[in-house]
């Protein structure tokens, strides 16, 4: 039969019926949840019990029921390591609570009084003998007093109501009929595959040079170059540098500059137009340095706080040296010829994409031979470039392998695709997944859009909101100016835990190849873009103080490191949106359910006006509990972030936002001793 003496169903986080792991980082605290029920009233109780990943169980955590009439039972639990661990739900009958409820009811009537007092004497004795030794006098001294008919009922009655015994009960239970689930896999991961701040840059921008006179073409900046720009990003609080690829670029049907056809000379390429005569993914490319180069960015980065992402793109230009020796990876045409990549009508000449069905285990083992090599250089996060556009059991197999042996190497999925296949490479390893976020503006597509994320998703998805990249320039960013661009970076700081940008964005890059066109004029894919850094700051033309800002609060805030505890609240004016995070060791609840979240030891309250052109006023009405306050909480202080203000505020509060001056606010509470 399937169903144990007491049935406990759909458990969750279960991912795929269990086929892949729950995803949750060390010390995040997640729910697990479960209906569990009985038959008639005989009162029953529910724990959670995580086995870490060396076998040994933990103490058991105390589910309460999170939906009342629903017989939803939900507890937080947090992992402490990474590893592979594995969680239960077990549920039992509690005889004590039972009788507890039944006493109290009848014993003040005067009902079958001593009858249930004998009752609860059997049930404490018979509870006492799996005690540990040390309490074991507790229960059986309030057997013997249950059961002595000198002692005034009253007594009796207080004596089982007494703390000691009240915490007796709770941390040990009498459990009968104990039913349990079976183990469901839970995969905990470092914090940064959760958490962090991506920053990317284009190596070969920073340092490159061009000759005013024209006497000879521009030169390519190098990792050398390039690391004096890192303490820069490391001063605006990021986490994580990532390079597009550093390879040898082709140069049959290389790209010129803003995707055209006719490359000149001088013109540095596509850098995934993978592979030259001076190698292919294994190397780097010769104008950027050397691996020595590469490895000593890697470290000076290092010193900096900073962790390097490489790009990892499984496709080569018609000049990769794959090409001569493994022909057979690619797709062969009717007219002999090797298929290049297309998305009709765009052509991409220079790329050719490889065939996995082939030779499947030579390609295989040379893609673990390329992340293993580049591992061994200090790479420990990759960004994957067009996973969907690979077989999907592919990268099932390649990331289960690296986590056997090197449980630490992040992989981010740059998928933006069908939901279905977004999903799915989230569920079968990815530790992290682009988003729709770019194209998410209204108040009504970010709410709809991140209650999935940080819902039922959140078991095996987490989102990395870049506010742009190489290849995307949003219209709201085209024709909203700095405060389009200031709205968004809030927006994607507080919203998700892992937010990046692309170089340039601080300085308001914004100016497209064509209207109504996503690509930027004068693509950095295409071309160098050295920039002027320190003008543009002098000049009051960058918004890195604000993203240095955003920043720090990440860091300064647990509650911005979470996606789960997010929760939305609603100001009447339909351009504003309104959203708060929490973080602590809280209780579990339900959407409606009217009990605050507890325990909670950071709150961060986010509003922000989504119109970058005007000034919108509107009531934010707040949901109370979800700032782990109760329904009529009378008043408490909020202290914006950003601009150091401290304001009194309650359930409905006036907001002005200018979005020139103050685009949003980032507010912390601060309960009102007075209130």
């Amino acid at each position: 039969m399937r169903l144990g003496r007491i049935p406990i169903l759909d458990v969750e986080p279960r991912v795929g019926c269990g086929d892949w792991p729950a995803k949750a980082v060390v010390g995040e605290t997640f729910d697990v949840s479960a209906t569990v029920f009985r038959e008639g009233h005989e009162m029953f109780g529910a724990e959670v019990v995580l086995r870490a990943p060396d076998g040994s169980v933990g103490r058991p955590v105390r589910m309460r029921e999170v939906a009342p009439g629903l017989d939803r039972w939900a507890a937080p639990v947090a992992a402490t390591e990474p590893g592979l661990w594995h969680f239960r739900v077990e549920a039992w009958g509690d005889p004590i609570a039972h009788w507890r409820h039944d006493a109290e009811i009848k014993v003040p009537r005067g009902q079958d009084v001593e009858l249930m007092l004998a009752e609860g004497s059997l049930l404490f004795a018979r509870a006492a003998e799996g005690l540990p030794a040390v309490h074991r006098p507790t229960f059986a001294r309030l057997a013997e007093t249950l059961a002595d008919d000198t002692v005034a009922v009253a007594d009796r009655m207080d004596a089982a109501r007494h703390p000691d015994v009240l915490d007796l009960e709770r941390r040990y239970p009498l459990r009968d009929l104990l039913t349990t689930t079976e183990w469901l896999p839970l995969v905990v991961h470092r914090e940064r595959a959760l958490y962090g701040s991506w920053y990317e840059f284009f190596p070969r921008s920073e340092g490159a040079s061009f000759d005013p006179m024209g006497r000879r073409g521009p030169m390519s900046g190098t990792f050398r170059t390039a690391m004096k720009r890192l303490p820069a990003i490391a001063g605006m609080g990021f986490d994580v540098v990532y390079l597009p690829p550093i390879h040898p670029i082709g140069r049959t049907f290389r790209k010129g500059p803003n995707n055209t056809l006719d490359a000149g000379p001088y013109d540095p390429g596509s850098p995934w137009a993978i592979g030259s005569e001076e190698g292919g993914h294994d190397a780097v490319h010769p104008e950027l340095g050397t691996l020595d180069d590469f490895d000593a960015f890697v470290s000076h980065a290092a010193d900096l706080g900073l962790e390097v992402a490489l790009d990892l793109a499984l496709q080569c230009s018609p000049d990769h040296p794959w090409v001569r020796s493994h022909p057979e990876w690619f797709t062969t045409r009717a007219d002999g010829t090797i298929a290049y990549a297309e998305n009709p009508p765009k052509k991409y000449q220079d790329i050719y994409p490889l065939n996995f069905d082939n030779d499947p285990e030579g390609i295989y083992r040379e893609v673990l031979r390329i992340v293993r090599h580049w591992m061994d250089h200090g790479v420990r996060i990759f960004r994957v470039d067009n996973p969907h556009t690979k077989p999907v059991r592919f990268w099932e197999r390649l990331l289960a392998e690296v986590a056997d042996t090197d449980p630490d190497v992040l992989f981010l999925a740059e998928a933006f695709t069908r939901p279905a296949m977004m999903h799915t490479l989230a569920k079968i390893g990815f530790h992290q997944s682009y988003t729709y976020f770019t194209w998410r503006n209204s108040r009504e597509e970010l709410e709809e859009y991140f209650r999935e994320l940080s819902g039922d998703a959140a078991k095996y998805m987490r989102p990395n909101c870049f506010v742009n990249t190489p290849d995307i320039l949003n219209e709201y960013l085209v024709h909203g100016g700095r405060a389009a661009f200031e709205i968004r970076a809030v927006l994607a700081a507080t919203l998700s835990p892992t937010w990046g940008v692309y170089s340039g964005y601080e300085l308001i890059e914004n100016v497209p190849l064509r209207p109504g066109g996503e690509e930027y004029r004068d693509s950095e894919k295409y071309q160098f873009r050295p920039r002027d850094w320190e003008t543009a700051e002098r000049e009051g033309r960058s918004i890195a103080p604000l993203i240095t800002r955003l920043n720090e609060l990440r860091r300064a805030h647990p509650a911005l490191q979470t996606l789960r505890t997010l929760r939305f609240h609603f100001p009447d004016q339909p351009e504003l949106i309104a959203f708060s995070k929490a973080h602590g060791p809280y209780s579990p609840g339900a959407p409606g359910d009217p009990a605050p979240l507890t325990g909670l030891d950071d709150v961060v309250l986010t509003v922000v006006n989504l119109n970058p052109h005007q000034v919108r006023e509107a009531t934010v009405h707040l949901d109370l509990p979800a700032l782990g306050l109760p329904e009529d909480a009378h008043g408490f202080e909020v202290v914006d972030e950003l601009s150091g203000e401290t304001y009194h505020w309650g359930r409905s509060n006036y907001v002005r936002l200018d979005p020139h001056e103050r685009p949003a606010h980032i507010l912390t509470l601060r309960r009102d001793e007075e209130a």
